[in-house]
């Protein structure tokens, strides 16, 4: 059995711990917060520019671009992975990290002689460098301070290749972030550019809570219900469009627009959720140090009381014996 001082040391050295881990929940709680504003100031636009690209796109068959043409034959493919640039977040890394490989994977199984990617975020580019992938770019500052014009920029870079037919396909890995206790892995392709997906897939988000508690997870529920009602009742927009001046200066405007943004969306979801991660990874941690210390307490006190109960049977044996 431990002596009192070790157990008294052990209990010091958890009490600091704790107080880290707890300090820790309140930073990433207190980011998660602005990055849910971030988002939610976000959402309007991005809403109503997915319904006009992807609406003038389906209900206009001589729209056409070379960035909406799927490639029969897949030769060169380019992933934009995005992770985090610190650790402490629970499987957050390692979760996209599995993701990426296993797209990897099914690329090279498919005869894809070429993978680039594009890394964003330090876990993820130390990883890629290990996998001897390709990498482009040092977008590691991203991953810590969101930032448009970057994200454009990357975007335009990315267009362009497709465009010229130097890549085949485009996929972006991140966590979508759908509320603080959910954040889902997502494959979601960038280029070219999907009609397929449903208007407003990736726009099940819960912005109002950081709270991950089974009472909160319930409200989340139900608030999905009754949104999904809402919907169902929703008149959909006037979707008769009249072109005007032409159809290639429309798409030249809004296809830019849609994939800037997809880029930007996908860093932001990123961001929220590693921060939501950051914060349950540290909250659990900081419960486990509030019953470990529970126990070296009580164990602490029994030690004591044995101690004390020693002395006194020490005592009584000396005064019997004289």
């Amino acid at each position: 059995m431990p002596s009192l001082k070790e157990i008294k040391t052990r209990i010091a050295s958890v009490n600091s711990t704790r107080k880290i881990t707890s300090a820790m929940k309140m930073v990433a709680s207190s980011k998660l917060h602005h990055a849910q504003q971030m988002i939610e100031n976000m959402l309007p636009y991005e809403n109503m520019l997915e319904h006009i690209l992807k609406a003038f796109l389906a209900s206009m068959p001589e729209a056409h671009t070379p960035l909406n043409v799927e490639r029969k034959q897949l030769k060169r493919v380019a992933l934009v992975v995005f992770s985090s640039n610190s650790s402490l977040c629970g499987g957050f890394n390692a979760n996209v990290t599995k993701l990426m490989q296993q797209a990897v994977a099914h690329y090279r199984e498919q005869g894809v002689t070429e993978i680039v990617v594009y890394p964003i975020g330090r876990k993820i580019a130390e990883q890629a460098i290990k996998m001897k992938l390709q990498v482009r770019g040092d977008f590691n500052h991203l991953a810590e301070k969101p930032n448009a014009h970057q994200c454009a920029d990357i975007a335009k870079e990315l267009a362009d290749q497709y465009a010229a037919g130097e890549l085949d396909k485009v996929e972006l890995i991140y966590h979508h972030f759908k509320s603080a206790g959910s954040q889902i892995l997502t494959r979601r392709i960038f280029l070219p550019i999907d009609l397929t997906t449903e208007l407003g897939r990736f726009n099940d988000r819960d912005l109002s809570s950081n709270v991950v508690t089974a009472k909160a997870q319930e409200y989340l529920k139900k608030k999905a219900a009754t949104e999904q009602k809402k919907k169902e009742q929703a008149k959909p927009l006037n979707d008769n469009f009249l072109v005007e001046p032409d159809m290639e200066t429309i798409l030249t405007t809004l296809i830019p627009k849609e994939l800037n943004l997809m880029v930007y969306t996908a860093l932001l979801d990123s961001n929220a959720s590693e921060h939501a991660a950051r914060m349950v990874a540290m909250q659990t941690a900081t419960d486990n140090a509030d019953e470990l210390l529970r126990d070296l307490n009580l164990q602490y006190n029994k030690s004591r009381q044995q101690a004390i109960t020693n002395e006194l049977l020490d005592i009584m044996g000396g005064s019997v014996n004289n």
